[in-house]
């Protein structure tokens, strides 16, 4: 029973930050448009596994990020030097991880884009 309330709880938490935090809407359109291109150009197992790995870290550190920064909040409300690196340091940890998303999700599907356009010429 316990187990089953803790997947409850996340699944809570994970409705909550798509509910409620802009970045975290923005990211769900861009996992929901990658996975779309994905499926209309036929990537293969283990480009699938690439993108939804991607997918899950972003999103993962993007929650992290969020509690962090509530976190930090409820703790110090004014402005803090010590918050503001805390803060940076996590954005920079979702920064880094869509980046490296962007770059893998370009190795995998403009090479197919280029070829399905060369094809229709």
């Amino acid at each position: 029973m316990k187990t089953i309330r803790s997947f409850k709880y996340a699944a809570e938490g994970v409705l909550l930050f798509f509910r409620h935090e802009r970045n975290g809407r923005v990211q769900l359109l861009a996992a929901v448009l990658t996975i779309t291109l994905g499926l209309w150009l036929h990537i293969t197992p283990a480009e699938w596994i690439a993108v939804l790995l991607c997918i899950s870290a972003v999103f993962s550190l993007e929650m992290i990020n969020t509690a962090l920064e509530k976190l930090c909040d409820l703790i110090q409300p004014a402005y803090h030097p010590a918050v503001k690196i805390i803060k940076d340091i996590s954005a920079g940890a979702v920064l880094l991880s869509a980046v490296a998303s962007l770059i893998i999700g370009i190795i995998i599907f403009v090479p197919k884009i280029v070829l399905l356009f060369k094809t229709q010429l």
